[in-house]
């Protein structure tokens, strides 16, 4: 499903970048969703795991995770202390707009998505660093001085310039093993599928391919990923035609690059979770 978690009753970006500063004093059970833009979320306070596409982060106050456009993530949120952060989301056209020649200010999204791990956690001279750049976006974009949306949108350059000479300096948690848990086999199975969407999967050559029981695999992936192995695999390729048709692909290629046998499954389940058909979307 679409995001209709954080903000609004549509998780949809229609600016270049949105800051929202978040505060909730009771839990809230949000399912797992994914968005067709990048976010960062910077926690301030409470306590929350986040389930990215499998793996579970166990955040502390400024850690900072980034969410890449259509993964499949869900917050659990612990009600015994108001749950605050800072979500960022950043629109891919403005970003590359920004972006310079072998610099691109989304590489921190994509690559943490390809190391396979998504915290940020810096020490107490960055965390200072993103708390002023936070803080100074937040005034800038709640002001109406002259050239605060200049100031604007430069802080949020200045914010993702940050993250990316982190995370490419490797300034994370994922040597700290208590930051993160995650199931090494459902990950190996979550890796396989991306890489595969194409080809013919099924539950019982997922099994076969991974020496599991067909029972275990059904259980244990949807406890880990929220999804079962159908309605996952589903997801991912409309979601990879998305992309395919968005970047000028024909329709009908596209739905066969991503894995679709029959273009009238593939247009049924593309209108009945976009709203919209493959040419409009385009």
């Amino acid at each position: 499903m679409l995001d209709q978690s954080e903000v609004g009753k549509r998780g949809y970006l229609h600016e270049n970048f949105r800051l929202f500063h978040l505060k909730d004093s009771r839990a809230q059970k949000l399912d797992y969703h994914y968005h067709e833009f990048d976010k960062l979320i910077l926690l301030l306070g409470g306590k929350v795991t986040y389930v990215v596409e499998g793996v579970t982060y166990f955040l502390k106050p400024w850690d900072i995770l980034l969410v890449q456009h259509n993964m499949i993530h869900r917050p659990v949120i612990d009600p015994a202390e108001p749950y605050e952060r800072m979500v960022v989301w950043l629109g891919s056209e403005w970003m590359a707009s920004r972006s310079d020649p072998g610099e691109a200010l989304d590489t921190c999204f994509h690559t943490t998505r390809e190391r396979g791990f998504h915290l940020l956690r810096t020490d107490a001279e960055r965390r200072l660093y993103y708390m002023q750049t936070i803080r100074s976006l937040e005034e800038a974009l709640r002001s109406s001085d002259f050239g605060a949306a200049r100031l604007s949108d430069t802080l949020c350059q200045q914010l993702l310039i940050g993250v990316n000479r982190d995370v490419l300096h490797f300034r994370t948690a994922q040597e700290d093993a208590d930051s993160y848990r995650v199931d090494p086999k459902m990950e190996e199975i979550l890796q396989y599928l991306a890489g595969h969407l194409e080809e013919e999967l099924s539950v019982d050559a997922l099994a076969k391919r991974f020496f599991l029981s067909r029972y275990y695999l059904m259980h244990r992936f949807k406890a880990v990923t929220g999804y079962t192995v159908h309605q996952y695999i589903s997801q991912k390729r409309l979601l990879r035609a998305g992309e395919l048709i968005r970047a000028g692909v024909p329709v009908m290629k596209a739905a066969e690059q991503a894995g679709f046998g029959e273009y009238s499954t593939f247009l049924r389940a593309f209108q009945n979770t976009f709203h919209t058909s493959p040419r409009e979307f385009r």
